[in-house]
């Protein structure tokens, strides 16, 4: 009998928190037939190393992309980790940045214990019974 294989079934700890935030990005490089394109998107969720974005272009993982942040107009070269089904409002695609650049998204990140304020509110509270 084999060994089980280590795969990633998105369980791992993540390098920097999460934000769902919508950014807009235009998407720029090859789609899978190799045709160059470029393509304004929006990102759904985004991280200090990269972001989950929609893309109507058949792209497939460990391909190079370039982000365009359609605000500074600064650019990222990204690499293709993720690249999902086409959900009829285009398929999710998760990038990271091949150099890092924690301020690309012009916001900061949450720190590891950073409690929502509802929690913190409701455990301030005095609970009655």
């Amino acid at each position: 009998m084999s060994e089980p294989t280590n795969q990633s079934d998105g369980s791992e700890r993540r390098r920097s928190a999460r934000v769902l935030i919508e950014i807009g990005v235009i998407a720029q490089g090859a789609n899978a037939e190799g045709r160059a394109f470029g393509e304004k998107t929006k990102t759904v969720a985004v991280n200090a190393h990269g972001a989950l974005i929609r893309l109507a272009q058949d792209i497939r993982a460990g391909e190079l992309i370039t982000l365009t942040h359609c605000l500074t107009e600064e650019q990222q070269t990204c690499r293709v980790v993720y690249a999902g089904p086409n959900e009829g409002i285009g398929r999710p695609v998760g990038v990271e940045f091949l150099k890092p650049a924690p301020q690309f998204w012009r916001i900061a990140f949450p720190p590891r214990d950073w409690i929502p304020l509802e929690e913190e509110i409701s455990a301030s509270q005095p609970r009655f019974s």
